[in-house]
């Protein structure tokens, strides 16, 4: 019984780090620019929608909001994938040396 755990488990570790692939060199690097990107355009929003505001124009209030939100929508997805990026890299780096010792 316990050498069938242990073959599973062996099994299961193999597959995931063959499974987990390293992204392509530069896309933590484009991901962080994509995000950075995103907050200039939620921070472009609120400073549009503070203006329309103030105006008193509410139809340019309500598809200000619509942007903003689909705007920040945006931010937390790249955000999101910027961190599994970064991760899985860090993941290939770590297993590159392991590899190597």
């Amino acid at each position: 019984m316990k050498l069938k755990t242990l073959v599973a488990a062996v099994l299961v570790a193999f597959a995931g780090t063959t499974l987990a692939q390293a992204p392509a060199k530069g896309v933590v690097k484009a991901d962080r620019e994509a995000v950075k990107a995103d907050r200039a355009a939620v921070k472009g929003d609120v400073k549009q929608l503070r203006t329309d505001r103030k105006a008193g124009d509410k139809a340019a209030v309500e598809a200000d909001k619509a942007k903003l939100k689909a705007d920040r929508e945006k931010l937390r997805a790249d955000k999101e994938k910027a961190r599994a990026d970064a991760k899985a890299a860090k993941r290939a780096r770590a297993e590159k040396k392991a590899a190597k010792k």
